[in-house]
């Protein structure tokens, strides 16, 4: 009798390719556009849809997202300062970071200036052909928020007067100015009681940033109903009057990203192009959900990944979200030009060097009000003294811009924390060559 003896096979499991976090986003944004552009074309169906399905399902991805930004801002910070900081080079980096703001958003708002002035967006619109929106809650939001209009102003809404209210609005300028003192105080303790302080700050950041991890896991459904309601609400028709608008604030965009952070990237050793490859998926998520907070905490861990250090990053990032809006500064200028060209209202250089310094100023410290940019330019066109009402022309289009201003954002708080720790010396060549490395594997 013949015994045959089977050789045990290894078993195979075949695994299926799995599609990245990227090409999800991507998908649930093109099916996203596809529901939108049947929508807009069924208005009997519009209404019921946003207001019963979508707009509910892309606002819990926002909430989500700003439910765990400032638990991982709050002790990133703090164990950045605490853990490998000292008041001497926290000063140093703060001092850097807020000149370096401070230079490359005013180099966008005059951007947006002598595009405004060079390309004319608002010359042969005709007005009747603009759809109206009403702005008077934006006007209502404006004169509740009176700490964005001076210097002084903004220097004592950054102070808290009740922290745990400011971390329930999801206020950051108050939360870092907090965790700075909270870390600078907690380095001043004897090392057996600041050692078992961190390590339970670090386990709560580290759960956050796995938490973190599960949300995104939601991002490609958040963002298909996100840009399946803007779609569906204004359609690609209402862009036609305003098309010229449009198409001036996207090529600044474009213009600002490629030339003015390229050559920034390329003077501190680093290649804009790289940088854009490494945060794709949190630019897809900034652009179709018009809202940078939703990537905070994936843009600061990419950063430590890429060599910069957490002290840095933790303070750099964060700080960005409030003082370096590139793309809301780019915007200030076009916007504020469109109005004044629409009415034909001439601006002079002295009028536009005085407008300069107020946007320099209004710009900051606003990114937390809703609908900011319609403060702010409110704010603009008064000091101006041009009407109010050539905003709300352009409101019903604002959205689409802002998914490029927003964009824009990420890009310029992705490359600051670059900066600063190559300015510092502090950056790891290594560790970001080795990271590359393994996007590229």
């Amino acid at each position: 009798m013949e015994s045959v003896m089977e050789t045990p096979q290894p078993d195979r499991v075949e695994r299926k390719p799995r599609v990245g976090l990227a090409w999800q986003i991507v998908i649930g944004l093109v099916v996203g556009i596809a529901v939108g552009l049947v929508l807009n074309r069924f208005p009997e169906f519009r209404e019921s849809a946003i207001n019963g399905f979508l707009q509910p399902a892309g606002d819990i991805f926002i909430r989500l997202i700003k439910m765990v930004v400032v638990p991982i801002v709050f002790t990133s910070m703090v164990m950045g300062i605490a853990g490998v900081g000292d008041g001497r080079s926290l000063g140093r980096i703060g001092l850097k970071t807020l000149v370096y703001f401070e230079v490359i958003t005013t180099i966008a708002i005059v951007l947006g200036l002598v595009l405004g002035n060079v390309l004319h967006p608002g010359l042969g619109t005709d007005l009747s052909q603009l759809g109206h929106t009403d702005i008077s809650r934006y006007q209502q939001t404006s004169q509740q928020t009176p700490g964005h209009h001076g210097f002084m102003a903004l220097l004592l809404s950054i102070i808290p007067d009740n922290i745990v209210m400011a971390m329930g609005r999801g206020d950051l300028l108050p939360v870092i100015f907090f965790s700075v003192l909270f870390g600078l105080g907690l380095q001043s303790v004897p090392a057996e009681y600041r050692k078992p302080v961190l390590a339970t700050f670090k386990g709560i950041s580290d759960a956050m940033f796995k938490v973190t991890g599960m949300v995104m896991r939601y991002a490609p459904f958040g963002v298909c109903a996100l840009i399946a309601v803007t779609v569906a609400s204004f359609g690609f028709g209402s862009l036609l009057p305003l098309i010229k608008l449009v198409a001036v604030t996207y090529l600044a965009i474009i213009l600002f990203a490629v030339f003015v952070l390229g050559v920034t990237a390329r003077l501190f050793g680093f290649n804009i192009f790289t940088l854009l490859r490494v945060i794709k998926d949190e630019l897809i998520i900034a652009f179709s959900t018009c809202s940078s907070a939703t990537v905070l905490p994936q843009l600061m861990k990419k950063m430590e990944d890429f060599g910069v250090p957490k002290n840095i990053t933790t303070f750099v990032v964060p700080t960005g979200y409030t003082f370096n809006l590139d793309g809301a500064s780019i915007y200030l200028g076009i916007g504020t030009l469109f109005v004044a060209q629409l009415y034909g209202v001439h601006l002079g250089l002295q009028e536009q060097i005085v407008l300069v310094l107020t946007m320099v100023v209004t710009s900051k410290g606003a990114a937390g009000v809703p609908g900011f940019m319609f403060v702010i330019l409110l704010t603009t066109l008064a000091s101006a003294g041009l009407p109010l009402e050539g905003l709300a022309f352009i409101a019903g289009v604002d959205r689409i811009m802002d998914m490029g201003r927003t964009a824009l954002n990420v890009v310029g708080n992705a490359l600051a924390p670059l900066v600063i720790a190559k300015w510092e010396g502090q950056y790891d060549v290594e560790k970001g060559k080795a990271y590359i490395a393994s996007l590229e594997a």
